[in-house]
């Protein structure tokens, strides 16, 4: 069974985005536009629901949110690719200035913005 990883399916979504002559799209603008498209239908599955609802998905929901979140890391992937960012790498780049601005001793339990401590 192969692994899957970033790497790997940011290299077999630009072969699809060039089979399809879509790179020409495929500008961090337009990419990023439509990301926020695909992060609004995902919160349209949860508008109305309540915070317990929210976690208790039913099957056909769960399926429909699946593949809202996969169109989202899809296009960010596609970004990253368009600007050279690891996204691994900036990952942990971030968790590293989370854990700074946000250490567990002081905000555990309490979640104000870095700002407001």
């Amino acid at each position: 069974m192969a692994v899957d990883s970033l790497e790997q399916l940011r290299q077999q979504l630009a072969e699809f985005a060039a089979a399809r002559d879509w790179d020409q799209f495929h500008s961090p603008k337009n990419l990023s536009m439509a990301l926020i498209g695909e992060a609004a239908e995902l919160v349209e599955h949860f508008q109305w629901l309540t915070e317990e609802q929210s976690k208790q998905l039913d099957d056909e929901k769960q399926k429909e949110v699946r593949l809202e979140m996969a169109d989202i890391l899809i296009y960010l992937i596609r970004i990253a690719d368009k600007l050279d960012i690891d996204l691994v790498s900036a990952a942990k780049d971030k968790i590293a200035i989370n854990e700074q601005r946000y250490p567990a001793e002081q905000v555990k339990g309490d979640a104000r913005r870095a700002d407001e401590y």
